[in-house]
């Protein structure tokens, strides 16, 4: 996919306005409550930027997967999650507080840790030191498109809360919308390779997402949360920023390849949670 207007200004700009609603769902005490609740937003952040990360790895080496996915696979586990996660804990009823409050610093952390990451990635798997990403260059780029929105979309939810409640939804659907449309973009765009390695990133994908939602709960237990918070951190670390993926690589990497792993991602990973909300209600003792 060239550099054009779509790539170089459309994309980033669909990137602003999701994070700008991202922003208009957040108030101060989504990040106050961090400090209230450290072990469950410990166990949050250690599954989604490290446990993560390293899984996506061990999956791409252990399969072999051409080095366009396995890169591809890399930069979504170095993205955060996305807001579809707040919502789908909503809809299961999970701990909807702790899942937008690990949105929203995993957001922030990963303007330092994403580019760090990529760049390692590309570095490893092309063999090559990737002299053309530029760290800061990158870590900017996401500052501009993550923080700046969003800290926009707090200021006015402050000031306008009832208007800024309003119009959530609407971002939300947006996002979605969008989401889907890129993937419809890119699987025409690379569908060359797409035919030749879907069962290669199909498989991978599904994967991860099984495993990490899988790890979620796992984290959970082991840390000895509550089964609510267990199922948050598996609809949290499960569910990735699969937009955010495909603006990376397309737009900061210039390469669309690196996009096909996010595309699929962003159809597979509702079968995680699904799954899991779906375990958690039938395990669940009924209500009195």
């Amino acid at each position: 996919m060239q550099s054009t207007l779509f790539t170089q200004v459309l994309l980033p700009a669909i990137l602003g306005v999701i994070m700008f609603g991202m922003g208009l769902s957040l108030v101060k005490d989504d990040f106050v409550r961090l400090a209230k609740v450290p072990k469950s937003v410990i166990a949050g952040l250690t599954g989604q930027l490290i446990l993560l990360p390293l899984l996506a790895f061990a999956l791409v080496t252990v399969f072999s997967a051409p080095i366009e996915i396995a890169i591809g696979v890399m930069i979504l586990a170095a993205c955060p999650g996305g807001t579809t996660s707040n919502l789908i804990s909503h809809i299961a009823r999970a701990n909807l507080a702790l899942s937008v409050s690990l949105t929203a610093i995993t957001t922030v952390i990963c303007v330092i840790t994403t580019p760090l990451l990529i760049k390692f990635s590309i570095d490893h798997f092309t063999q090559t030191d990737a002299t053309e990403f530029s760290l800061i260059g990158v870590s900017i780029n996401l500052i501009v498109l993550l923080l700046v929105p969003i800290s926009i979309g707090m200021v006015l939810r402050h000031f306008y809360a009832k208007a800024a409640r309003r119009a959530e939804p609407f971002f939300r659907h947006f996002s979605t919308i969008f989401m889907l449309m890129l993937i419809a973009v890119i699987s025409y765009q690379e569908r060359e390779m797409l035919q030749t390695f879907f069962p290669d990133v199909f498989f991978i994908t599904f994967g991860l997402n099984i495993c990490a939602t899988i790890m979620g709960v796992i984290i959970a237990r082991a840390c000895s949360l509550s089964t609510k918070d267990g199922l948050t951190l598996g609809i949290e670390i499960g569910t990735q920023n699969a937009s955010m993926a495909m603006l990376i690589a397309i737009t900061f990497i210039e390469n669309s390849a690196y996009s096909i792993a996010a595309g699929i991602y962003g159809i597979t990973m509702y079968v995680g949670a699904f799954l899991l909300v779906a375990y958690h209600k039938l395990t669940s003792p009924a209500p009195a």
